[in-house]
């Protein structure tokens, strides 16, 4: 047996198990942990050894390295156990599986009977299942099975975290078998560069450098099949080969058997990162993105999206070249732009669709389980709510028969949904929505996705055959001992998976829809979905406002109305409407958001009208007569000055519109109506009868004068003014004041012109008063002009003609 890097740690490991009973393995791309460590523990642990990989190719490619190093067949001491395929016998002690299968095994049986050891491989990817799957398995450790063995390994984890949650020692393998020359882009790509040709002229550049098999890191299928494209006429002498998840199981085999002469380049997706070794391989090229799952909004679902790398996984993909013999990794990207990447991916548990995860957790019973990485709370309440939407949890938040039927099903609680209550017939449409579109470019119907699904030729795009190929053959699986339940149209089916995405058309030319969760939608008019009342829009664009429609189906309201009658309710609404100025009231059959039916409510009651006003309100703002603005001044001086009363601004009341004017709005009901409000009534009755007596006293709205005479107080100024002739002020000897705050005293001639302004009165009769008179005296000799103004009766009359 060729001897590896891990060979040096493994006693250590084993002396970690046997004293701690787990471990957290650091070891370099390339090791040799994966086929290794399991068969190392062989002899040394009681039970079934469950290793998990992230990948189904990978769970079959270690299973079949390490039952050849035994010489065994595969399914004998070793064997997998993957979504579709299995082979394990009573003889099988190490079970290589994928991370959902460990889920199902605990939540079928706790105490995981027989198994003595559970393996995290590649656990860096940090996987939604892995996470869960680990959160499990230390919850059972804690509570059932003390003796259960836990190893987390991986090439570039950051330890540390994962060693203080599982309270288990660090295990380091130094060194990869071979080292890396690692060569950069002279200069960063420009915007207009595409990848694919810029990956094809880098593969070329390797060929001719460097010596051995090429390995290629390419995001998905679409950009290895246009690279082999590219190679197939520019390196005749090589072999091209594809390996991604997808691809048959033999052309899968293809690339990770050992090559004849011909020089192999082997393009691949992130599977080729981990846990699989392909012979001959010494040139790595990394092309620079992963293709990721991210909660995508418009599907409901977690959808695959390409971003760049980060250091550890291009740290992880470098390795491959260093398996054999010394090799060299060519990169996408400057060495400049190394220093902008991420340090490590980001857990799934961050930003995929968490309701898989709400549905696992309401069968184990807890949400409290030991995360390294808790799940974002507020993800994971609408998680819950979707949940509770389609029958999997009850109100109080557990989980129900449905629900337990849907968690045994290896789809999206949504489709699973569907295929429970519809039956078999589901099944081609479930398969075919959890893929990718395969007519692109064909519109939004997704009767039409259908229809090519089920080998439809007069189609107005040419399909993807590769997706209709796994479509179908997933529809075989799902529809296996399943009957069909009463026939329901594409539509219909659809409304069972999203019934938050039900669409009402809205009046108008243009193709919107509201649908039932509360969001808009939108699509081209050119669309032959854009003239229907109803529909099921099952993509979206993740636009939070009006999403862009992707995919839809039509459905009939005889048929929402069958799906969905416990649903429907007769509301009565009374709401204020922005675009009319006034409040609707109307009676209404509600599905969610949108409504069936809608026609007047003529009898609303004059409560539910003056509610509904109050939004009018907040919308058009507090508009006080001249008479209701002076009250309010009159108390926000005194409040102002420390006296306990109303707080009167325009913050204040509209925070309490309820309290203060729900009473007096009647029937008041639209902005016409509004404008002529008087605020007066309402504002005037939030003060008791002290507060009244307190703010006439102190406040009044009028100054009276010595000779009786009411000149009103103008509080809107500051400090409050008035404007009276200055003969009315003879014998006055203090200023006047209101709210303990000196009034602002205009005084004014015969004529009725300023002639000072002063808030000092005595001040001014000592001072200004006497050149005033020297001008007014000459100007009005009629009117009385004294010396002495303070000793002087006050008089609005002029002397008589002659006098």
């Amino acid at each position: 047996m060729t001897r590896l890097p891990i060979d040096d740690a493994l006693p250590e490991l084993i002396s970690a198990v046997a004293r701690a009973g787990q471990a957290v393995l650091q070891a370099p791309p390339g090791a040799g942990k994966t086929t290794r460590v399991p068969l190392a523990l062989l002899d040394r642990i009681p039970g079934r050894i469950v290793m998990l990989e992230p990948r189904r190719l990978a769970a079959r490619a270690a299973a079949q390295r390490m039952a050849k190093t035994l010489g065994e067949r595969v399914g004998e001491t070793v064997g997998f156990r993957i979504r579709g395929e299995s082979k394990v016998s009573k003889a099988t002690r190490i079970e290589v599986v994928t991370e959902g299968i460990l889920t199902r095994m605990i939540q079928s049986d706790p105490e995981l009977p027989g198994v003595g050891a559970v393996i995290f491989d590649e656990f860096h990817e940090r996987s939604l299942n892995a996470d869960l799957g680990l959160a499990l398995c230390l919850e059972i450790r804690g509570a059932l099975r003390e003796d259960l063995v836990l190893i987390a390994m991986s090439a570039t984890l950051d330890a540390g975290p994962v060693a203080e949650l599982m309270g288990a020692p660090v295990v380091t393998s130094e060194g990869r078998s071979f080292p890396v020359e690692t060569r950069w882009l002279d200069r960063p790509l420009g915007p207009r560069a595409r990848l694919e040709a810029e990956t094809a002229a880098l593969v070329e550049r390797a060929v001719t450098e460097a010596e051995g098999g090429v390995l290629v890191f390419l995001p998905g299928e679409g950009e290895i099949r246009r690279v082999q494209g590219l190679l197939s006429s520019r390196l005749p002498a090589c072999e091209i080969l594809p390996l991604y998840g997808a691809l048959p199981p033999a052309q899968q085999a293809a690339a990770l058997e050992p090559g004849g002469e011909i020089r192999r380049v082997v393009l691949a997706t992130a599977i080729a990162e981990t846990s699989l070794t392909i012979p001959d391989i010494r040139v790595v090229v990394d092309a620079g993105r992963a293709r990721r799952a991210r909660f995508d909004p418009g599907s409901g679902m977690s959808r695959l999206v390409t971003e760049k790398v980060t250091r550890a996984e291009a740290a992880q993909r470098a390795g491959r070249a260093g398996r054999v013999a010394p090799g060299v990794c060519y990169r996408l990207w400057t060495r400049g732009e190394e220093g902008a990447l991420s340090a490590f991916p980001d857990p799934e548990i961050a930003s995929a669709d968490l309701a898989p995860l709400a549905l696992e957790l309401a069968q184990w019973g807890s949400d409290a389980l030991p995360f390294l990485t808790p799940p974002p709370g507020p993800a994971l309440a609408e998680a819950k709510a979707l949940l509770r939407d389609l029958g999997a949890l009850d109100g109080m938040g557990t989980i129900t028969p449905h629900g337990c039927r849907l968690a045994a099903l290896p789809l999206h609680p949504r489709l699973g949904h569907m295929l429970e209550v519809a039956g078999a017939q589901a099944a081609p449409l479930a398969a075919l929505m959890g893929e990718r579109d395969p007519l692109r470019g064909a519109g939004s119907d997704l009767g039409l996705r259908l229809r090519a699904a089920k080998g439809a030729r007069d189609l107005p795009a040419a399909p993807d055959m590769g997706v209709l190929a796994r479509v179908r053959d997933e529809a075989k699986r799902l529809a296996r001992g399943r009957a069909d339940g009463p026939a329901l149209s594409v539509g219909a089916m659809a409304a069972l998976a999203y019934p938050d995405r039900i669409g009402l058309r809205r009046p108008g030319d243009d193709p919107r829809w509201l649908l039932s969760g509360g969001k808009g939608a939108m699509m081209e008019a050119s669309d032959p979905l854009a003239g229907a009342r109803l529909i099921v829009a099952t993509d979206l664009s993740g636009d939070a406002t009006e999403a862009k429609i992707r995919q839809a189906a039509r459905i009939e309201e005889t048929e929402l109305r069958e799906l969905f009658a416990d649903r429907i309710e007769e509301v009565s609404v009374c709401e204020w409407s922005k675009r009319e100025g006034r409040v609707t009231a109307r009676l209404q059959e509600r599905l969610g958001a949108i409504a069936l039916s809608d026609r007047i409510w003529r009898e609303a009651p004059d409560e539910a009208v003056a509610r509904a006003m109050l939004e009018g309100v907040r919308q058009l703002g507090l508009r006080p007569s001249p008479a209701a603005q002076r009250f309010r001044a009159r108390v926000m001086l005194l409040r102002d000055g420390g006296a306990e009363l109303p707080d009167l601004s325009d913050e204040a009341l509209m925070a309490t519109l309820e309290g203060w004017l729900l009473p007096f709005l009647g029937r008041t009901r639209s902005a016409y109506d509004w404008k002529g409000f008087d605020l007066l009534g309402p504002w005037r009755a939030m003060l008791d009868w002290n507060q009244t007596q307190l703010l006439d006293r102190e406040a009044p709205p009028a100054f009276t004068t010595p000779l009786g005479r009411q000149v009103p107080i103008d509080y809107d100024s500051q400090p409050p003014e008035i404007a009276l002739r200055l003969q009315e002020l003879f014998g006055v000897t203090r200023h006047p004041t209101v709210g303990g705050t000196a009034l602002k005293l205009t005084l004014l001639s015969p004529a009725g012109r300023p002639v000072q302004v002063t808030d000092d009165l005595p001040g001014f009769w000592a001072s200004s008063y006497a050149d005033v008179r020297k001008d007014m005296r000459g100007r009005y000799p009629r009117h009385p002009w004294p010396e002495d103004p303070t000793e002087a009766a006050p008089t609005l009359r002029a002397k008589p003609r002659g006098q």
